[in-house]
């Protein structure tokens, strides 16, 4: 394995609930590279998301997946997170009690200790919390509540953004990040995801619509169909999806 590759796929099978999902699927990811995969609804983007992050639901039956040199397969997603890799949820989940501040700093800490860094002070944390806050559009009123409590759609795919920032993760998987957000949350989102990529960290963007595109700009842009990539490009083939739809490829 190269270096600078952060992720690397290797004829993947999957499943949930005995039904396989993912089917041989193969992808890598170097540092630096931002990758959009796309496809229809039942393709399988979110599963490989959630296949990666390490939810049990999920049943890695073959296949190897490396990050950062270590066999994905034996970590357990807690360590997973620690070691550099992030999730952004699709539906991101309130959390009754658990207030984003306290949330956020333990996560943080976390993931220092795993690293054998000490913990931020809590005036070193606050700063750099309402540094990231202010960029993502969110305001101290809500990093005192509980986490995505009565938050709108907008406010917590906001908050995702706000931990990717914070966490500073090696390989950034973003699962319909641009889901139900109007163009203002749109433009917000994707000045952050923008503002953490870098060529010391990747950025894997799950995504239905071209559209997050225009201000995300991908190296890579893979199809996925039936539980493969059935075709990769740049952010042409992105455009030309939006023109022609999925069947084009599934005739080819």
């Amino acid at each position: 394995m190269n270096k600078n590759t952060v992720l690397e796929i290797n004829n993947l099978h999957a499943s949930v609930d005995d039904i396989k999902i993912i089917k041989g699927l193969s992808l890598k990811i170097n540092l630096g590279e931002k990758h959009t995969i796309m496809g229809p609804n039942g393709s399988g983007k979110s599963t490989l998301a959630n296949v990666l992050a390490g939810n049990p639901s999920y049943t890695v039956e073959s296949g190897d997946i490396i990050f950062m040199g270590q066999d994905l397969n034996e970590m357990e997603p807690e360590i997973r997170a620690c070691a550099g890799l992030f999730l952004a949820f699709q539906y991101p989940v309130e959390l009754p009690g658990v207030r984003m501040w306290q949330f956020l700093k333990s996560s943080l800490d976390a993931k220092r200790d795993y690293n054998g860094e000490e913990p931020l002070s809590t005036r070193e944390f606050d700063n750099l919390l309402n540094k990231y806050a202010d960029k993502v559009g969110i305001s101290q009123e809500f990093i005192k509540r509980n986490v995505n409590e009565g938050f709108s759609g907008g406010e917590k795919k906001r908050n995702e953004i706000l931990q990717l920032s914070l966490l500073n993760p090696s390989l950034a998987i973003l699962d319909e990040t641009d889901s139900g957000l109007d163009i203002d949350a749109l433009k917000v989102v994707s000045k952050g995801i923008d503002s953490f990529a870098n060529n010391k960290n990747s950025v894997l963007l799950v995504t239905h619509y071209q559209r997050i595109l225009n201000y995300v700009k991908p190296d890579f842009v893979h199809v996925m169909m039936d539980g493969n990539i059935v075709t990769s490009g740049d952010k042409s083939l992105a455009l030309e999806l939006e023109q022609k739809g999925y069947d084009w490829l599934s005739k080819k």
